[in-house]
């Protein structure tokens, strides 16, 4: 059995720092990377030509700017997949192991890897960053830490809830990514480029049909549907924390550089809530109909 203690509360702390330590030695050892060891020029492409219609590559140029915070989303996107396979292990290996809640992990982890991104960043190599590139750099890096710990429990606990997840959160996550780029289709679609079109058409389409497609199956399989929340949330690790790690490791042509934000996110920070707030009412519509249907077929 997993070893007790005689003080709950205490024990639940101090298993919480336990995880939380290697969590936050993997991402102050990426960020140590990124910033102080790596070639600048290839992490964040530095004056790097994206076009004649694009600018801002220069080291505090707004392209680059989005790529230091970025960077705390593909941080984000390890955490995610390392500790989640890592719990799955534990729950599968160990008798008696019980996860410990992802916000008190978060919240050993939180205040060290505020401090210690600010540090890096704004000391090492150069240029060093200003603290208003800096403190977005580590605001996101923590949040997306906080996100990326939320699938751990589940993995140890519950897997099979977490792969159905995974796949409403697919869905949710290629919606999110239709949503924001609506934009930037249009614009590049004035600009005489058809393919962006098609490619968020087959994102929102193909997230709403798998969505239906999640929904039979929990129906037939009679399992419990998500919450509202525990859906949207899914989504958002999908997009915003595995999409950049996929494409920092898989779609960066071997030289591993940070994406910018213009990849995943809308230009205009109003349209992208409003797309963000549209996802939510996708999500909280969904499990409606969801509980519905469960009534309805008596469950």
């Amino acid at each position: 059995m997993w070893p007790q203690v005689r003080n709950p509360r205490r024990g639940k702390w101090l298993e919480a720092l336990l995880h939380a330590l290697p969590l936050a030695v993997l991402v102050f050892a990426l960020s140590y990377y990124w910033f102080a060891v790596a070639d600048r020029h290839l992490v964040f492409l530095y004056y790097h030509d994206m076009g004649l219609f694009i600018s801002g590559t220069s080291p505090f140029g707004r392209v680059t700017a989005s790529r230091y915070w970025m960077s705390g989303l593909v941080a984000g996107g390890f955490v995610m997949v390392l500790y989640t396979c890592a719990n799955w292990l534990l729950g599968r290996l160990v008798r008696g192991y019980r996860a410990p809640m992802w916000w008190r992990v978060w919240a050993v982890a939180a205040p060290v890897l505020f401090v210690a991104v600010l540090l890096v960043t704004m000391t090492a190599n150069e240029p060093t960053l200003p603290l208003a590139h800096a403190v977005p750099t580590a605001l996101v890096t923590v949040a997306a830490v906080g996100l990326a710990l939320m699938p751990g429990k589940m993995a140890a606990e519950r897997p099979r809830q977490l792969l159905l997840l995974s796949l409403d959160g697919s869905a949710m996550a290629a919606i999110m990514f239709a949503l924001s780029m609506l934009e930037r289709a249009r614009w590049m679609l004035g600009r005489g480029l058809v393919w962006p079109t098609w490619v968020i058409g087959a994102a929102l389409g193909g997230g709403v049909i798998l969505l239906v497609i999640m929904t039979i199956l929990r129906a037939w399989w009679r399992t419990a549907n998500p919450t509202a929340w525990e859906l949207l949330a899914a989504g958002l690790s999908g997009a915003y924390l595995l999409m950049p790690l996929l494409h920092h490791l898989g779609f960066t042509d071997g030289y591993y550089y940070i994406s910018d934000a213009l990849n995943f996110f809308s230009k205009h920070w109003p349209l992208q809530i409003a797309a963000w707030l549209l996802a939510a009412g996708v999500a909280v519509g969904v499990t409606q109909w969801r509980r519905d249907w469960t009534v309805r077929r008596g469950g």
